[in-house]
Protein backbone atom coordinates (compact mmCIF):
# COMPACT_ATOMS: atom_id res chain seq x y z
CA UNK A 1 0.00 0.00 0.00
CA UNK A 2 1.26 3.27 -0.79
CA UNK A 3 0.13 6.77 0.60
CA UNK A 4 -2.07 7.43 -2.52
CA UNK A 5 -3.66 4.49 -1.26
CA UNK A 6 -3.75 4.97 2.40
CA UNK A 7 -5.32 8.67 2.07
CA UNK A 8 -8.85 7.52 0.51
CA UNK A 9 -8.96 4.71 2.65
CA UNK A 10 -8.33 6.85 5.80
CA UNK A 11 -10.94 9.27 4.59
CA UNK A 12 -13.18 6.46 3.60
CA UNK A 13 -13.09 4.70 7.30
CA UNK A 14 -14.07 8.33 8.80
CA UNK A 15 -17.03 8.98 6.62
CA UNK A 16 -18.43 5.34 7.11
CA UNK A 17 -18.51 6.00 11.00
CA UNK A 18 -18.70 10.01 11.01
CA UNK A 19 -15.57 10.04 13.62
CA UNK A 20 -12.11 11.76 11.71
CA UNK A 21 -10.11 10.92 14.67
CA UNK A 22 -7.93 7.39 13.21
CA UNK A 23 -4.93 5.51 14.33
CA UNK A 24 -3.33 3.93 11.95
CA UNK A 25 -1.51 0.75 13.85
CA UNK A 26 -0.13 -1.74 11.60
CA UNK A 27 3.00 -2.14 8.92
CA UNK A 28 1.05 1.17 7.33
CA UNK A 29 1.59 3.59 10.35
CA UNK A 30 5.09 3.81 8.52
CA UNK A 31 3.26 5.94 5.74
CA UNK A 32 2.71 9.01 8.09
CA UNK A 33 6.97 8.66 8.25
CA UNK A 34 8.00 8.26 5.21
CA UNK A 35 6.72 7.81 1.67
CA UNK A 36 7.26 4.61 -0.42
CA UNK A 37 9.99 5.57 -2.14
CA UNK A 38 11.93 6.25 0.86
CA UNK A 39 11.04 2.50 2.16
CA UNK A 40 12.54 -0.95 2.07
CA UNK A 41 9.59 -2.91 -0.27
CA UNK A 42 9.36 -5.23 2.60
CA UNK A 43 7.78 -2.31 4.79
CA UNK A 44 4.76 -1.25 1.77
CA UNK A 45 4.27 -4.21 0.86
CA UNK A 46 1.35 -5.46 2.70
CA UNK A 47 -2.59 -4.61 1.33
CA UNK A 48 -4.36 -4.61 4.82
CA UNK A 49 -4.35 -1.01 6.95
CA UNK A 50 -4.75 -1.42 10.66
CA UNK A 51 -7.05 1.15 11.33
CA UNK A 52 -8.43 2.35 15.00
CA UNK A 53 -10.66 4.98 16.47
CA UNK A 54 -9.46 6.46 19.85
CA UNK A 55 -13.39 6.73 20.24
CA UNK A 56 -14.37 3.12 19.98
CA UNK A 57 -14.97 1.18 23.29
CA UNK A 58 -16.96 -1.47 22.16
CA UNK A 59 -15.40 -1.59 18.48
CA UNK A 60 -18.69 -0.95 16.79
CA UNK A 61 -16.53 1.49 14.37
CA UNK A 62 -13.97 -1.28 13.77
CA UNK A 63 -16.68 -3.79 12.72
CA UNK A 64 -18.67 -1.06 10.83
CA UNK A 65 -15.42 -0.45 9.04
CA UNK A 66 -14.35 -4.03 8.80
CA UNK A 67 -17.91 -4.42 7.14
CA UNK A 68 -17.85 -1.41 4.68
CA UNK A 69 -14.17 -1.59 3.60
CA UNK A 70 -12.89 -4.74 4.64
CA UNK A 71 -11.13 -8.19 3.66
CA UNK A 72 -13.49 -9.04 0.57
CA UNK A 73 -15.83 -6.05 0.24
CA UNK A 74 -16.48 -4.43 -2.64
CA UNK A 75 -13.72 -1.76 -1.65
CA UNK A 76 -11.52 -4.17 -1.50
CA UNK A 77 -12.27 -5.80 -5.15
CA UNK A 78 -12.35 -2.33 -6.76
CA UNK A 79 -9.06 -0.85 -5.00
CA UNK A 80 -6.92 -4.51 -4.41
CA UNK A 81 -6.49 -3.00 -0.52
CA UNK A 82 -8.73 -2.76 2.18
CA UNK A 83 -8.68 -1.81 6.24
CA UNK A 84 -8.83 -4.03 8.88
CA UNK A 85 -11.00 -2.49 11.70
CA UNK A 86 -9.12 -2.88 15.01
CA UNK A 87 -9.12 -1.81 18.35
CA UNK A 88 -6.40 0.37 19.65
CA UNK A 89 -5.62 -2.31 22.69
CA UNK A 90 -4.71 -4.75 19.55
CA UNK A 91 -1.45 -3.15 19.61
CA UNK A 92 1.22 -3.71 22.55
CA UNK A 93 2.58 -0.31 22.42
CA UNK A 94 5.36 1.33 24.65
CA UNK A 95 4.43 3.97 27.32
CA UNK A 96 4.15 7.27 26.39
CA UNK A 97 3.36 6.01 22.46
CA UNK A 98 0.33 8.88 22.76
CA UNK A 99 2.84 11.85 22.77
CA UNK A 100 4.91 10.82 20.01
CA UNK A 101 2.29 10.17 17.39
CA UNK A 102 2.50 11.38 13.66
CA UNK A 103 -0.10 13.14 11.79
CA UNK A 104 -0.60 11.75 8.69
CA UNK A 105 -0.36 14.46 6.05
CA UNK A 106 -2.43 14.60 2.75
CA UNK A 107 -5.44 16.45 1.76
CA UNK A 108 -6.75 13.62 -0.05
CA UNK A 109 -7.54 11.81 3.65
CA UNK A 110 -9.92 14.59 4.70
CA UNK A 111 -12.19 14.65 6.81
CA UNK A 112 -10.09 11.85 8.25
CA UNK A 113 -7.29 13.38 10.88
CA UNK A 114 -5.50 10.18 11.10
CA UNK A 115 -2.30 9.64 13.19
CA UNK A 116 -0.16 6.84 12.74
CA UNK A 117 2.56 5.33 15.08
CA UNK A 118 6.13 7.20 15.94
CA UNK A 119 8.62 4.30 13.68
CA UNK A 120 10.17 2.78 16.70
CA UNK A 121 7.07 2.48 18.53
CA UNK A 122 6.20 0.59 15.56
CA UNK A 123 8.14 -1.43 15.65
CA UNK A 124 8.34 -2.36 19.04
CA UNK A 125 4.38 -3.43 18.59
CA UNK A 126 5.24 -5.43 15.50
CA UNK A 127 7.95 -7.34 17.47
CA UNK A 128 5.88 -7.66 20.07
CA UNK A 129 3.50 -9.75 17.79
CA UNK A 130 6.09 -12.30 17.80
CA UNK A 131 4.73 -12.84 14.21
CA UNK A 132 7.51 -14.07 11.29
CA UNK A 133 6.57 -11.16 8.57
CA UNK A 134 7.14 -8.32 11.73
CA UNK A 135 10.64 -9.49 12.16
CA UNK A 136 11.22 -9.39 8.50
CA UNK A 137 9.31 -5.82 8.48
CA UNK A 138 11.30 -4.93 11.48
CA UNK A 139 14.70 -5.51 9.91
CA UNK A 140 14.05 -4.39 6.83
CA UNK A 141 13.69 -0.88 8.60
CA UNK A 142 16.60 -1.34 10.75
CA UNK A 143 18.99 -2.53 7.98
CA UNK A 144 17.74 0.52 6.00
CA UNK A 145 18.72 2.73 8.61
CA UNK A 146 15.28 4.34 9.41
CA UNK A 147 14.86 3.39 12.89
CA UNK A 148 17.87 2.79 15.51
CA UNK A 149 18.07 -0.58 17.34
CA UNK A 150 19.12 2.00 20.66
CA UNK A 151 15.82 3.28 20.85
CA UNK A 152 14.18 0.37 19.83
CA UNK A 153 15.71 -1.38 23.14
CA UNK A 154 15.07 1.49 24.98
CA UNK A 155 11.31 1.61 23.65
CA UNK A 156 11.60 -2.46 24.33
CA UNK A 157 11.95 -1.74 27.81
CA UNK A 158 8.94 0.67 28.28
CA UNK A 159 6.70 -1.90 27.29
CA UNK A 160 4.21 -2.41 29.78
CA UNK A 161 4.54 -4.78 33.18
CA UNK A 162 2.00 -6.98 31.92
CA UNK A 163 3.58 -7.23 28.79
CA UNK A 164 7.15 -8.53 30.32
CA UNK A 165 7.23 -12.21 27.94
CA UNK A 166 6.46 -9.80 25.04
CA UNK A 167 9.01 -7.11 26.39
CA UNK A 168 11.70 -9.95 26.96
CA UNK A 169 11.31 -11.56 23.38
CA UNK A 170 11.63 -8.12 21.94
CA UNK A 171 14.60 -7.20 23.69
CA UNK A 172 16.36 -10.55 22.65
CA UNK A 173 15.87 -10.12 19.45
CA UNK A 174 17.28 -6.50 18.75
CA UNK A 175 20.17 -7.67 20.43
CA UNK A 176 20.51 -10.83 18.69
CA UNK A 177 20.11 -8.32 15.85
CA UNK A 178 23.08 -6.07 17.14
CA UNK A 179 25.58 -9.21 17.24
CA UNK A 180 24.87 -10.36 13.71
CA UNK A 181 25.13 -6.99 12.26
CA UNK A 182 29.17 -6.76 14.75
CA UNK A 183 29.60 -10.00 12.86
CA UNK A 184 29.15 -11.59 16.80
CA UNK A 185 28.49 -15.26 17.05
Amino acid sequence: MRREDLAPLLRAAARIVDDPDILVIGSQSILGTYGEDELPEEAWLSIEADVAFFDDPDALKADKVDGAIGELSPFHQSYTYYAQGVEISTAILPQGWRERLIRFESQSAIPADAMCLEPHDLVVSKLAARREKDYGFSLALITAGLVDVNILLERAGMLPDEHGIERTAVIDWLHSVQRRRRGDR
